[in-house]
């Protein structure tokens, strides 16, 4: 699992994909949501929308088990968003420093092994974006001392994006970090990743245990999955969209 973070002006901090950042055009088709509405309808669903897709596969008893609604933004709203994480000479989005603990943050000058420091970047006026090491065998020797103190005394913290394998599912070092933000009482998002890797059954299976787990064994989770590729970029218009609505970038009427 892989954690990432954003900061608001004030300081506000959410955890979050790097897809949502800056894609190689060869890999992603669809950068602009604008290029997304020009689609044909179902096409231009399953890229903005692929939770719905997915839930169309479901029988009409089961289609409750996902909560695709909770964050419903419109067409107009996922538009308004682009303009919070596109790169213009008014909205600069710049890597600021790397810290390896909390009272370095932010004061290194570069960064230097992006697994293994938190990394902070500007996304214009609106936040700070951390990305924050994942757990598991490649995990930092000083995570503990780095992320966890970070995540539990940094008061400005606004939510923590928890980056799941949806071709994997949850693993145990997943659910070391999910039971670090139950401890904490940290807002939090499960966001799913690689969806472009697995056939459609084998990823609707996977959901549908995530989604299982969310409901019966958090606390502090975000109802709604949040599946994304980086290669396609269908669901990362939505998680921006997200992103610039929590962060108080966005008035929409879908949370």
């Amino acid at each position: 699992m892989t954690a990432l973070g954003l900061r608001l002006p004030t300081g506000k901090l959410l955890e979050l994909p790097a897809a949502l950042g800056r894609v190689n055009r060869a890999c992603s088709t669809f950068q602009t949501f604008a290029e997304v509405l020009r689609l044909p309808t179902r096409q231009m669903t399953k890229l903005a929308f692929p939770l719905q897709e997915l839930q169309r596969q479901l029988t009409p008893d089961s289609r409750l088990d996902l909560h695709v609604k909770t964050f419903d933004p419109s067409l107009e709203d996922i538009s308004k968003a682009e303009s919070v994480f596109t790169a213009t000479g008014r909205n600069c989005i710049e890597y600021l420093s790397s810290a390896v603990r909390l009272d370095h943050a932010p004061d290194l000058p570069h960064p230097e092994g992006h697994t293994k420091k938190m990394n902070f970047f500007k996304v214009g006026k609106y936040f700070t974006l951390v990305d924050m090491p994942g757990y598991g065998y490649r995990a930092p020797e000083d995570f503990v001392d780095m992320v966890e103190t970070y995540l539990k005394e940094r008061r400005n913290l606004m939510r923590t994006f928890l980056l799941v394998d949806s071709v994997v599912g949850i693993q145990k070092t997943d659910s070391i970090a999910i039971g670090m933000c139950e401890e904490f009482a940290l807002p939090y998002v499960m966001v799913l990743t690689k969806i472009d890797k697995s056939s459609r059954g084998h990823l609707l299976k996977q959901v549908l245990q995530i989604q299982k787990f969310v409901d019966t064994e958090t606390q502090g989770c975000f109802p709604q999955l949040f599946p994304v590729s980086s290669v396609t970029y269908s669901g990362i218009h939505l998680l921006r969209c997200f992103i610039a609505n929590i962060t108080g970038n966005l008035k929409t009427n879908g949370l």
